[in-house]
């Protein structure tokens, strides 16, 4: 099985995605982003992913590649390929089915519980959350999780849409908490605080990640 994988280049793992990838057969071929300039041929893959970013869909900078990875994902929907889209990637995913994404009343960052309607699909958590913008269901699309401030997850089809990171391990959040340190200091946080917190949440959130992501696989890819 192969798997078309979107990140930036910047922040290219997969973390435990790529784990569990790897592990269930997978060969990953993952693409940069930032150098898509039209959709990508879907020829050949079981799979398609797009990752989270520091990027925001509205930012007029990034237009051009977010409208081709939002085509691609669209594409793939339509195609009845298998899509994973995790934060950024959940946002480009509801806009490509018709979904909005807008500001969040506030960001959420850090370690946080959903509220969840199918535990055995989603996880109540807490999950790895890092987020400024959020995503409406779109149409016809059956709301999964959610927070007081944002839907978490979302199905339609083939296709499985989050806004919080299930990918994320402990090497990728402490990269994330060294980068973004006046972020989380605004937030009311600082990275050791966050690596603190990822130390004591990382075993049981790669658990629930493996769960997610098999029940994803068996359930929604192959609906």
């Amino acid at each position: 099985m192969r798997a078309l994988v979107f990140a930036n280049r910047e922040d290219p793992e997969l973390g435990v995605a790529g784990d569990w990838a790897r592990d269930r057969g997978f060969e990953i071929d993952a693409r940069a982003r930032e150098r898509l300039v039209g959709p990508a041929d879907l020829s050949g893959y079981d799979l398609v992913v797009s990752l989270g970013s520091s990027w925001s869909v509205h930012s007029d900078h990034v237009r051009d590649p977010v409208t081709a990875e939002r085509a691609t994902l669209r594409a793939a929907v339509d195609a009845t390929v298998p899509v994973l889209g995790i934060c950024f990637g959940g946002q480009l995913l509801s806009g490509a089915l018709g979904g909005a994404v807008a500001r969040a009343p506030r960001p959420e960052i850090g370690w946080l519980a959903v509220e969840t309607d199918d535990p055995s699909l989603v996880p109540p958590g807490p999950w790895m959350q890092w987020h400024v913008d959020r995503f409406t269901v779109p149409p016809g699309a059956l709301e999964l999780a959610r927070t007081p401030d944002a839907v978490q997850a979302f199905r339609l089809g083939s296709a499985l849409g989050l806004q919080f990171h299930p990918e994320a391990d402990a090497p990728t959040i402490a990269r994330w908490a060294a980068s973004g340190r006046d972020e989380l200091v605004t937030h009311g946080s600082s990275p050791a605080e966050l690596v603190a917190d990822t130390e004591r949440h990382q075993a049981r959130a790669r658990v629930d990640a493996y769960r997610l992501f098999d029940a994803f696989w068996s359930r929604v890819a192959a609906r």
